[in-house]
């Protein structure tokens, strides 16, 4: 029994060929492997940030992208300028539809409210300094304060140099800490977008489904000060200059070929415990689609017969439709695998391996033992909070963190929470400015009013009694009373004005206090809670990241005497992953077999005209006249459109370069098939895929059907 738990634990934590997010600075540790899979460079270039290829990578703060010119030109996807698009499209040029391509510079427009390129300049190892020995010897809520005075400390300093964004992330769990610094540029602009029916082609129906036929790319550019430097947006800034930008290779990419994706991952969950597993597929995941699904039922109601509410309400809808068919998928995949009984089994093989010595048992098992005790805890408390943080009003939402940003600027600056210094200005700022083009009064009272039935029906014992009175909620409500109760709020609130929210951004706390605002009144009322549950979730949080940290230490201890390099979870840091463009023998749906590359023909089998496969028909001209130019490709007899990778890639890696063995880029990671999205938590090298727009093909739509000549002669393409 003991040699099959150790099989199976050995069998969920051993790297396979393609797995791994890596860091850069980890890149000399499978240096070999690389290489033998076909990388041509020296793997040691790839952990210098500050050179080629690395320093051409850029973040969006959500989305990965890459500079293609030496003016600032940046290549992501489609559906990360989504919301940039939305805001500059009105229903008289509705530019989702339609596509946007500025001709001229001059003819940029600039993106949403908010949006940012990073570009990272250094990182740097900080353990020592977050937790230092004085840090070390706490518990509790005093060591999560430490830990962040330390953080704020490190970053001020950082943040020194005028211009940029600094934040120190945290890695397995919280033994280690890295400080990160970025370029921030503040002025973006949108140059180039497709059409939806190129950009957005299949929607939600072929979203993390196979074959797959999107066009999902888009432009950005970065601007900046005439003296370089990072600057809010301006008609005299001018394009940045990158001191490094990928090229577009012009060499043939085929099955079986080596790639590399270089981005930004969001979050994985690959070294989580069996407890956390067990909580978030039968209990998380389930709770979130149900509540993903009414929502989006109930916005397209309300937006049917309101173009500019639905175009305020698209960003919001496709993300809504991507998390709901991601965490649907996830839970079928668990249903149909082993996954938590691994999971027991690689804990138990954990624990087996910490008891076998004492110095071990005296280095981890107190906090292997602890942990556990810990994320129960935790996980009562997320259970207990969901229904009414559910049926917390969007303008409620605001107010409370307006309120609380008041209360912050009390304090001089260094002693204010992470979230609401100087630094964080400017995101309040983007977003009470963004809040005109993404909210409607109509659409958000029969959101509020579903969250709050839902939360009515939740006994009176679990509810929240001071949340139920300041917001005048009974037990024994009548729909139409429910209704008429949310409809009064509105009408007494002037959150719904941007002038409002503005002079809200600078106000003290006693003119919170003196507010007649129906939304502002609730938040002073609900802040004193508000701080204790804070409080006691700071509490359980240092508690938690002091074992979690060393329950980490063990399973690396552990992993490396198996000989195994041990990459962390993602965590919205500068990783690389490679693996080799390949199909699958079969198809989880059809039973088919899945080949490499898509083509053009893909697009006129599907094309409908309307709906989600509403190709333009320019496009459609271009692939009935065989307008192929210099994409065709002789063994496809057509142009390659999407592509499959084994690349290790998650939500955040949208957008991200993939590269060749030159570091020449072949595509953009856009998307992972759905039976292997639960990669996030295991990785499974048989059925995992990443799919990617393919070069060739956005070359091909922006010479053959867009006529985007200044960019592809800015790209280099003759």
């Amino acid at each position: 029994m003991k040699k099959s738990l150790i099989a199976l634990a050995l069998l969920s934590t051993t790297a396979l060929a393609d797995e791994g997010m890596w860091m850069p600075q980890q890149l000399p540790e499978i240096a070999d492997k690389l290489q033998a899979a076909g990388l041509e460079l020296d793997p040691a270039s790839l952990t210098k940030l500050t050179e080629f290829p690395m320093g051409a990578v850029v973040s969006l703060g959500g989305c990965s992208a890459s500079f293609v010119s030496p003016q600032g030109l940046v290549v992501t996807n489609h559906h990360c300028v989504y919301n940039s698009i939305a805001y500059n499209s009105t229903p008289e040029n509705d530019l989702l539809a339609n596509g946007f391509l500025a001709e001229t510079m001059a003819d940029e427009v600039a993106a949403a409210p908010g949006s940012r390129i990073y570009v990272t300049k250094a990182v740097e190892n900080v353990t020592a300094q977050v937790i230092d020995s004085e840090t070390a010897a706490l518990t509790g809520k005093e060591r999560v304060d430490a830990i962040e005075n330390n953080y704020k400390q490190i970053v001020a300093a950082c943040e020194e140099d005028a211009g940029h964004r600094c934040s120190v992330s945290s890695f397995y769990g919280g033994l280690e800490y890295y400080l990160i610094k970025q370029l921030e540029i503040k002025d973006v602009r949108l140059v180039h977008a497709p059409a939806e029916g190129v950009g957005k082609f299949g929607g939600d129906t072929d979203n993390w489904m196979w074959p797959r036929h999107t066009g999902d790319y888009s432009f950005y550019r970065a601007y900046v000060s005439p003296e370089g430097e990072s600057a809010e947006f301006s008609e005299e800034n001018v394009p940045y200059q990158p001191d490094f930008h990928l090229k577009i290779s012009q060499d043939a990419l085929n099955e079986g070929d080596f790639v590399m994706a270089l981005g930004y991952p969001g979050r994985t969950n690959r070294h989580r415990l069996p407890s956390e597993v067990e909580n978030t597929f039968e209990w998380s995941y389930p709770n979130t689609v149900q509540r993903f699904r009414e929502n989006l039922d109930i916005i397209a109601a309300q937006t049917a017969d309101n173009k500019d509410a639905e175009l305020k309400y698209a960003s919001r809808v496709a993300g809504l439709n991507n998390y709901l068919k991601n965490r649907q998928g996830m839970l079928d995949s668990f249903a149909n695998s082993d996954l938590l009984e691994r999971k027991k089994a690689e804990h138990a093989a954990l624990t087996e391996w910490v008891n076998k010595s004492a110095e071990n048992r005296a280095a981890y098992a107190e906090d292997l033992q602890a942990i556990e005790a810990l994320l129960a805890e935790r996980h009562e408390g997320d259970r207990n909070d969901y229904y009414r943080s559910l049926a917390t009003p969007r303008l409620l939402g605001v107010a409370q963190a307006l309120y609380k940003l008041s209360q912050e600027q009390t304090k001089p600056d260094a002693e204010r929470e992470v979230g609401y210094q100087e630094r964080d200005l400017p995101r309040y700022k983007a977003y009470m400015a963004g809040l005109d083009r993404s909210f409607d009064s109509s659409v958000e009272q029969a959101l509020d009013f579903y969250n709050l039935k839902n939360y009515l029906q939740v006994p009176a014992a679990q509810r929240d009694s001071t949340f139920d009175e300041v917001l005048g909620l009974a037990d024994d409500m009548s729909d139409a009373e429910l209704r008429e109760l949310i409809a009064s709020w509105y009408a007494a609130t002037d959150l719904t004005e941007l002038d409002t929210r503005n002079e809200l951004l600078a106000a003290k706390p006693s003119q919170f206090g003196d507010s007649q605002d129906v939304f502002v009144k609730a938040a002073v009322a609900l802040y004193p809670q508000q701080e204790a549950e804070q409080d006691k979730s700071e509490e359980l949080s240092g508690k938690i990241q002091e074992a979690y940290a060393n329950y980490m230490k063990a399973k690396i201890a552990f992993m490396n005497e198996q000989g195994e390099a041990v990459y962390p979870d993602a965590n919205s840091t500068l990783r690389v992953t490679y693996g080799t463009v390949t199909g699958r023998d079969h198809g989880t749906y059809d039973g088919t077999a899945w080949t490499a590359f898509t083509t053009l023909r893909g697009i006129q089998q599907k094309a409908t005209g309307e709906g989600e496969f509403n190709a333009p028909q320019e496009q459609l001209d271009a692939i009935a006249a065989k307008e192929y130019g210099d994409y065709y490709v002789e063994s496809l007899n057509s142009v390659p459109v999407n592509f499959l990778a084994t690349l290790d890639i998650t939500g955040g890696n949208s957008g991200s370069a993939v590269l060749n063995g030159k570091a020449e880029l072949v595509g953009l990671a856009f998307d992972g098939t759905l039976d292997s999205i639960i990669s996030d938590w295991d990785f499974n090298i048989d059925n995992t895929r990443s799919i990617q727009v393919d070069s060739r093909f956005m070359l091909w739509q922006m010479q053959h059907v867009d006529a985007a000549d200044n960019l592809l002669k800015e790209l280099g393409i003759k």
